[in-house]
């Protein structure tokens, strides 16, 4: 697998990144709500209405690092992980981790052993098969024309959502929904159906991105129970495909699930 790419892994895994700050306040909070469909079946609907208003600001204290580096022939796989805190307490909120695939950027390795490197063994990695069986729960939702448009609004501005122009030179007949926002809508799903409106149920969230979806696109998410987790699925119902899958965990049920 010895090749000639340019990469350096060395300089790939020691990289720091620079701590960075961020402030929330209740605008951003309902402004990413919104992106991600809340209340739009019913302004009034007591589970997600309180996503939209009533709002503390918060300070968040960011720090990433690269966790992960795999030589993957042509290409090659780079995983982050960034841990945020709120600034004031230095209380740690939530840990992210993804992975970001590099095309062009592999075969670098200086042996016939590929070049690896991870933080977490591979016992850590999570497993999950989408169930053949029908869906303990199933939650179905139309996303707005202009929902790519309302979600960048988060912070996300890549044109690929927003401009046609771009979008097609990327292979898209229209621009396309956000990943992120995507996901937003499967845990949006789970938390209604799942949880009741109890976000505090869900420990940690991971997902597998499968396919584009395009704004205006009905989305079906299929839910199933498996001990404290809930192994879903995310299908475009236009093509019949599925975009997302993934599991989410529980911290604990609700007497009525």
């Amino acid at each position: 697998m010895a090749g000639t790419s340019e990469t350096d892994p060395n300089l790939v895994t020691s990289y720091q990144f620079p701590q960075l700050t961020f402030s929330y306040t209740e605008r951003d909070a309902a402004v990413y709500a919104l992106g991600v469909g809340a209340c739009s079946k019913d302004a009034v609907d007591d589970k997600e209405l309180k996503y939209v208003y009533h709002h503390e600001s918060i300070q968040i204290l960011n720090k990433a690092t690269i966790s992960g580096f795999h030589d993957k022939g042509k290409s090659a796989i780079l995983e982050v992980e960034i841990s945020s805190y709120e600034k004031e307490s230095g209380v740690l909120l939530c840990v992210q981790r993804m992975s970001l695939y590099l095309r062009g950027a592999g075969g670098f390795s200086k042996s016939s052993q590929p070049y690896s490197f991870s933080k977490y063994p591979s016992s850590q990695a999570l497993t999950y098969k989408i169930p053949k069986s029908q869906p303990f729960a199933v939650f179905e939702e139309c996303t707005q024309p202009s929902q790519a448009l309302l979600y960048r609004l988060s912070g996300d501005y890549n044109p690929l959502h927003s401009d046609p122009r771009v979008a097609e030179m990327a292979g898209f007949s229209l621009p396309i929904l956000h990943g992120l926002c995507t996901l937003g809508f499967a845990v949006r799903a789970i938390i209604y159906r799942i949880c009741h409106g109890d976000q505090n149920m869900i420990r940690n969230i991971t997902g597998r991105f499968l396919l584009h979806v395009y704004p205006g696109e009905t989305l079906i998410t299929e839910m199933w129970v498996e001990g404290m987790r809930v192994v879903y699925q995310l299908k475009v119902k236009e093509r019949n495909k599925a975009a997302l899958s993934g599991v989410v965990t529980l911290k604990y049920f609700t007497s009525s699930l």
